[in-house]
């Protein structure tokens, strides 16, 4: 019974308005102020409690990445080398789209910032070229769960420091389904362009066309190969790794593309404070949320009722996928993965699952949260740019979620999906 009184203060506050980190802290404060449970202390103590994990230092470092490069020339330059790679293929700007969210899914780990960055520039070429806005913002959404799955990501941080995992091995865990997503993506784009005949790239392709893009593209390239080299090889760890891309991204955009100026570093890092800040705040908050759902037995029922069907690996992984899509679709990914996550693990190591394995599995279904209703951010952000009707956009959705959601069966039923990269590295 406490747990459906829970769930429904919760939805009747996100249906309120109310930010789902005060949501989370609201709730705990009231428990405790009606059933005298603990002292009211516990609340800034669990927020407390929630922070004090070093790995949680990497995700400003990776934000401060993407934010440096996007205010040089680099976005530019990724989306000309991206033109020049599959741009001539039928529905160019729309492949263009999700090659530039892999592309930067490797420098800023951010859903949400590949939203607004590849956004603003692509969407209003798209719809000059023919798309409709709401094709436009659908791709452009679907695309930036990328950035939360091909390293580095901020997602997966957050899951490793709460579920004592090796950050290095979800990275290395997250190439591949990262991969197969982004190219399956481009081919129903493909698919789409050709029913509806979308544009075609007026310029041929041609090895010259790419090597003059790629060495435009270069230096922007090489803080995902840090990136990956660094974290991957093993010479250092995920906070390390974000300190030096870092200040590889900042040499990079002050002394080789010099198009940093003083005012666009100071914006730099104005954004990242403020963006870290929303991040840290929703941690915080997740953390005496957590706390109540220990307390009234809401996490031991449900591991509880997953442990129940481990016997069946079939029924266990629809429940998995069932409780993950109907959570992301109330709760922000970030809070899910930090109140949730850590239990589905567990329970799924319990079934027989490989505990990288089933952490992927968490993190890329939360993702798909951000681009559906009513809190998905990724689609609101999208829409909002392309200036197209909500429920047009989540209609095109459709069968790239659809797409996502394969992935996620395959990565439960093929175990090397996403332990195979792990294992030839040494994290597992």
């Amino acid at each position: 019974m406490d747990s459906i009184l829970l769930l429904a203060g919760l939805i009747g506050l996100i249906l309120a308005g109310a930010p789902i980190a005060l949501a989370m802290i609201i709730l705990p404060t009231i428990y405790i102020l009606i059933t005298d449970a603990a002292p009211l202390l516990t609340v800034p103590h669990q927020m407390y409690e929630a922070l004090a994990k070093f790995p949680l230092v990497a995700i400003p470092f990776f934000m401060l990445t993407g934010e440096l490069m996007n205010s040089s020339t680099v976005t530019e330059r990724i989306l000309r080398l991206s033109s020049a790679i599959v741009g001539r293929m039928r529905g160019g700007l729309a492949q263009v789209n999700v090659v530039a969210s892999m592309f930067f899914a490797g420098m800023n780990g951010s859903a949400v910032a590949d939203t607004a960055t590849i956004g603003t520039i692509m969407i209003p070429q798209m719809k000059r070229r023919g798309y409709g806005a709401d094709f436009a913002a659908a791709i452009t959404a679907i695309g930036s769960t990328i950035g939360g799955i091909i390293p580095p990501s901020i997602a997966m941080i957050i899951l490793a420091s709460g579920a004592n995992l090796s950050v290095g091995a979800l990275f290395a865990g997250g190439v591949l389904p990262g991969l197969a997503i982004g190219g399956l993506l481009m081919l129903a784009c493909w698919f789409i362009a050709r029913i509806r005949g979308y544009e075609r790239g007026e310029e041929a392709f041609s090895i010259a066309g790419l090597l003059k893009a790629l060495k435009d593209a270069v230096f922007a390239l090489i803080v995902p190969l840090v990136l990956v080299a660094g974290i991957l090889g093993g010479w250092f760890s995920s906070v390390e790794a974000g300190a030096i891309t870092a200040a590889v991204a900042l040499a990079v955009g002050c002394l080789v593309y010099r198009s940093i100026s003083l005012r666009g570093l100071f914006g730099a890092f104005d954004r990242t404070l403020r963006m870290s800040a929303s991040v840290f705040v929703i941690i915080a908050a997740a953390g005496p949320f957590t706390w109540l759902l220990t307390r009234i037995g809401t996490l031991a029922q449900l591991e509880s009722w997953l442990t129940s069907l481990a016997g069946s690996p079939l029924i266990f992984a629809m429940a998995l996928l069932g409780l993950i899509l109907v959570a992301g679709m109330l709760m922000d990914a970030t809070a899910n993965i930090i109140v949730l996550g850590p239990m589905l693990v567990a329970t799924s190591e319990a079934a027989g699952f490989e505990p990288v394995q089933a952490a992927m599995v968490v993190v890329v279904g939360f993702l798909l949260g951000i681009v559906t209703p009513p809190v998905g951010v990724c689609y609101f952000t999208a829409s909002a740019i392309a200036g197209a009707p909500l429920e047009r956009v989540a209609i095109q959705l459709v069968p790239f979620l659809a797409i996502e959601l394969l992935v996620l069966i395959l990565m439960l039923a093929i175990a090397p999906f996403t332990l195979a990269l792990p294992r030839v590295l040494g994290f597992i």
